[in-house]
């Protein structure tokens, strides 16, 4: 259930942080019941929200009203599918705030510094767009409890609980950019039950790593490609923490970067699912058996390209999500271009009732495109490449499609490691036309390099697999 916009929106972040955090304190025990829920009993809640969310939408937004128009009682399944793209161009009408149009937001963001709100008391937030025009999402305070307390719920299920009797000195490298929710999730819990150091993965790795050094967090965040290169550092003897928790998030925890976490730190990393549009969405209990979809903050279709559920086992072109705790910006069936892979069962022994996830291989978009014998192209997806690339002994690697088809294989050597020799170099060669030759596709020719960085996006990400720009054979 959402609870109205608390006036605490309104108090200076020095205050307002003690309020939030003790609102995300008072969900906990909420959010623990319904992990012993039937798989029944969830279910009636998903009805009961999804209810609530449509009733108030119907309500307070006229693009909902037009795009339900007949069908306001009709099952979710049958409801249209909300694109990134109707969604900014409809934004105003789909905003049920009067307060909240976008030319006004896009401004705030712009200028966005340190936790100040928009207009005093919405919390804001931005996609990299890396999938095509960038994203803008707004959140009301109780709404913003439920973004924190998905992220909280993932720490609890690892153990590491924060609260007025427990700090938990907390180390985020992701992004500090104030645009992004992962630098506002930062800021909001920053207190003194959860001190926090917030470095952003652009930074120089050296400055990271002394920084880390200093600050020696009990629970480490941060994106997969920097716990892959933190691990080595931590290997190779020039980083020196002791995290008793550790968390991989919003890139692709690949196999072997999990093994190089687990060796440098004696815990396993806890994989997060999450998207600037829902927080989180899934994460690994302490079985990592798979992630657990928090379906009751977020009902998750997994579907294929004509939107049909895809069977479990099966990696999906699409998921379609339906915020159930979304108000000021309702959405409902919205599409991100997430490919995950539903597991074959609900059953975890932890007794969770929430249905597994076994896999994200990242944006559909990042499926890379290949001329085949035949004459036509087909779509490589990324986790071919994830198992080609997991055994190479690196601190990190990327794979870019370049605009005439070849591809481009960057390896960052650090720590433990070592230089990367011509021969490994020529074995990525032959591993990678032997494995798209398995996939009917002629492979290209393929460039080894050493790099001492791995590119990264404006918001820190290293994508393991993209193209400069789609590929089109010459005819």
């Amino acid at each position: 259930m959402i609870a109205p916009t608390l006036p605490s929106t309104l108090l200076p972040s020095v205050l307002r942080t003690p309020v939030l955090v003790g609102a995300v304190l008072a969900r906990r025990p909420v959010l623990r019941r319904r992990d012993r829920w039937t798989r029944d009993r969830l279910q009636a809640h998903q009805a009961r929200e999804l209810d609530r969310l449509r009733r108030h939408a119907y309500a307070h937004s006229p693009f909902y009203r037009r795009l339900h128009a007949g069908r306001l009682d009709a099952p979710l399944c049958e409801l249209p599918v909300l694109t990134k793209a109707q969604l900014m161009e409809h934004f105003d009408e789909v905003s049920t705030r009067p307060d909240v149009r976008l030319a006004a937001t896009e401004a705030y963001l712009a200028r966005a510094r340190g936790d100040e709100l928009f207009r005093g008391r919405y919390y804001v937030a931005g996609t990299a767009g890396t999938t095509g025009r960038r994203g803008v999402f707004v959140w009301g305070f109780a709404e913003w409890v439920h973004v924190v307390s998905s992220y909280d719920r993932a720490f609890d299920w690892a153990g590491s609980v924060a609260g007025p009797t427990r700090r938990v000195k907390t180390a985020i490298v992701s992004s500090t950019d104030p645009s992004h929710q992962s630098a506002r999730v930062g800021a909001s819990i920053h207190s003194r039950w959860v001190p926090t150091l917030r470095l952003d993965a652009g930074e120089d790795p050296d400055s990271i790593v002394e920084q880390l050094n200093t600050w020696r967090p009990q629970m480490l965040i941060a994106y997969a490609s920097m716990l892959r290169l933190l691990a080595a550092r931590q290997l190779g003897g020039h980083l020196a923490i002791a995290p008793r928790f550790v968390f991989s998030a919003s890139e692709v925890l690949t196999d072997s970067t999990r093994q190089l976490a687990t060796q440098a730190w004696g815990t396993v990393p806890h994989d997060v699912y999450a998207a600037t549009e829902t927080a989180a969405i899934a994460a690994e209990c302490g079985l990592h058996q798979g992630m657990h979809l928090f379906e009751d903050l977020v009902i998750s279709e997994i579907v294929d390209e004509h939107d049909q559920p895809v069977p479990a086992g099966t990696y999906g072109a699409k998921v379609l999500v339906t915020v159930l705790f979304s108000r000021t910006l309702p959405l409902i069936r919205y599409e991100m271009s997430d490919s995950v892979s539903p597991a074959g069962q609900h059953d975890c022994p932890c007794g969770r009732p929430y249905a597994l996830i076994t896999g994200v291989q990242g944006r559909e978009q990042e499926a890379l495109t290949f001329p085949t014998a035949q004459g036509g192209l087909r779509a490589v997806h990324p986790i071919v490449f994830h198992h080609v690339m997991d055994p190479v002994h690196t601190a990190g690697w990327q794979i870019n499609q370049l605009p005439d088809g070849e591809l481009e294989v960057l390896l960052l050597p650090a720590g433990p490691v070592g230089p990367v020799d011509e021969v490994e170099k020529a074995l990525v060669r032959r591993d990678l036309a032997e494995a798209l030759t398995e996939q009917g596709v002629l492979p290209p020719p393929v460039r080894v390099r050493t790099l001492t960085a791995i590119p990264r996006t404006s918001l820190g990400k290293a994508p393991l697999v993209q193209a400069t720009r789609p590929y089109t054979p010459t005819p």
